[in-house]
Parts: structure tokens; sequence; C-alpha cells
């Protein structure tokens, strides 16, 4: 099975579930790119040396996984941040006594979040509302102040696309010391019911682009149509298989 697929110098790991108790335990930034980030690449040198330095970059892009698979014959798991959580969720059925820190895009999100992991038996859970980063060098010493005396086992950013990715760099490069940090955007919000009402089928045939759109046409259908930048940038640049 193919281990990873260098592309423009991102390290992508072909992931199997079967895996995921090998590397949950493990520090370093956990990234899912989605095809409308992935644009961005081309666009933000923070973004993009974001991902190029991330410790795990899955294939959350269906978009990129069958383009792969139709016009170089290769094949990857897509495994996106929803698959992901869900999985990771399992994981603290087993270890509830796990320090979370979760930083949200609002207090509206974060209310729900905490209500959430309770639910799932989680009592060390902590929150941080994250500020209107309007930068693209993101930086935040007040969080960083946070983790510090928190110390958690687990760091979940739930903001917006090319943001988290960049937030999470930052940290791991100002960080007293290294954290499992997961970059996982909206998809605690599809568990909570707060964004699109995506399952897991939906996720396994590639449709939850879609169904976001249906949900909110008027967000999601722009960001899809702006997602289609990647293609040209797919075929200008080889494809390194390891």
């Amino acid at each position: 099975m193919i281990k990873n697929i260098i592309f423009k110098k991102i390290k992508f790991t072909n992931f199997n579930q079967k895996k995921f108790n090998k590397i949950i335990n493990k520090k370093g930034n956990f990234v899912f790119p989605a095809a409308p980030a992935l644009v961005e690449i081309e666009k933000s040198k923070y973004y993009y040396k974001s991902l190029q330095e991330a410790d795990f970059v899955f294939f959350d892009s269906g978009l990129f996984v069958i383009m792969l698979k139709i016009f170089r014959n290769i094949s990857v798991n897509k495994f996106s941040g929803f698959k992901f959580l869900n999985l990771f969720f399992l994981y603290l059925k087993k270890n509830n006594k796990k320090k979370i820190l979760s930083i949200d895009p609002n207090k509206i999100i974060s209310i729900e979040n905490k209500k959430y992991f309770e639910k799932k038996g989680i009592t060390k859970f902590y929150s941080y509302i994250a500020p209107i980063y309007k930068s693209k060098k993101i930086t935040d010493k007040k969080l960083l102040k946070l983790v510090n005396k928190v110390r958690p086992n687990f760091i979940i950013i739930n903001i917006g696309g090319t943001k988290q990715e960049i937030l999470a760099h930052y940290m791991k490069q100002n960080l007293k010391s290294k954290q499992t940090i997961l970059c996982t955007g909206a998809a605690l919000s599809f568990l909570t019911g707060i964004q699109a009402p995506i399952n897991k089928f939906y996720d396994k045939i590639y449709l939850g682009w879609f169904v976001r759109i249906i949900y909110n046409p008027k967000i999601f259908l722009k960001r899809y149509l702006y997602a289609l930048g990647f293609v040209p940038i797919f075929f200008k640049n080889k494809i390194i298989i390891e």
C-alpha cells in the first residue's frame, strides 16, 4: 500500500483507520486540508508552510483523492476530519481522563462543544474562544499562556480552514512543549448539529460538500466553486509516491 504522497513538497499520509491507535498519542499537528483550503497553497506562504511542517497531513479532500485516481492511477484513502473525530471519541470513551482544550470561533459553538464533550463523559474540558485573526501571520500570546498552564493532552481547533493550520503551526513553534493539535475545523460542529447534518454515509461517498451546499448555499456554493481552483494546481505539479 502507498504510504505517502508528496505533492508540492507537502507529505500527505495515506492513512488507514486501523492505524489510529498507533498515532493518536503521538505529539504533533494533525491537519485535514479540504479542497477550498488547498487552493491557498499557492496564495498564502503561511498556510503553505503550515502544511509542509505539519506532522500528519491527511486526504480530507475528496476532489484530490478522485483526481489522483482518475488522472494518475493512484489510489489513496480519503480520511476526513469528520471520520477522525468519530474514531477519536471512541478512543476517549476508554480514555475519558484526558485533558481537552477546544479552540472555538464563538461563544455559541463553544457552549455546544462543551455539552457534547460532557455528554461523552469528558470532565477535563477547557475552551478558548479565538479572536478574529485578521492577519495571515497569526499570533496569539493569550492562547499560548493558556496552553502552557493547562497542558492539555489534545488541542482541537474548530475555526476555519487555512487559519486553523496557521494557528497550529504558530503554537508548534512557540509552545514550551510539543502538543497534539487536531485541525478538524467544522467537523465537530457536524457532530453537535450546529452545522450541516453530515453523517458517516455522506462522508463515505464523498458528498459532505454537497450536503453543506444544500444546508447553506449562500456560503458554501461559492466556497466549493472556489475549490475548483485546485484543478490547475493539481495538473501542473508532480506527484511523488513513497
